[in-house]
């Protein structure tokens, strides 16, 4: 049974920084691709970053340049370092993982139904 538990969430003023983390309690995390995803209240979930199993990364075009996911394989925990955040950052961020999806990473970003495992959410609030 794979496990996501994340953390780091917070209220912060614009401009400001937070770093999210998901720790995942699987075996062979580091073929897993990973993912953090975000509600806000009324809207649909979006893909804010992905990274496969190699490390590769990509970025929705609205945080491009300001949020970095990373992946820590032995510990078994996602990052994703938020600077210069804007109250259109506010949400409930998830974290996701898979280790069968096919998908390249841009339409994973797209896809969060390819992933079959989802954390309970870590709520970011950004004031103006």
């Amino acid at each position: 049974q794979v496990q996501l538990v994340e953390s780091g969430g917070g209220s912060v003023q614009a401009g400001g920084s937070l770093r999210l983390s998901c720790a995942a309690s699987v075996y062979y995390y580091s073929r897993y691709c990973m993912g953090w995803f975000r509600q806000a209240p009324g809207k649909e979930r979006e893909g804010v970053a992905v990274i496969d199993s190699d490390g590769s990364a990509t970025y929705a075009d609205s945080v491009k340049g300001r949020f970095t996911i990373s992946k820590d394989n032995a510990k078994n925990i996602l990052y994703l370092q938020m600077n210069s955040l804007k109250p259109e950052d506010s949400a409930m961020y998830y974290c996701a993982a898979d280790d069968t999806t096919i998908l390249g990473l841009p339409r994973l970003l797209k896809s969060a139904g390819a992933f079959a495992y989802w954390g309970q959410g870590t709520q970011v609030t950004v004031s103006s």
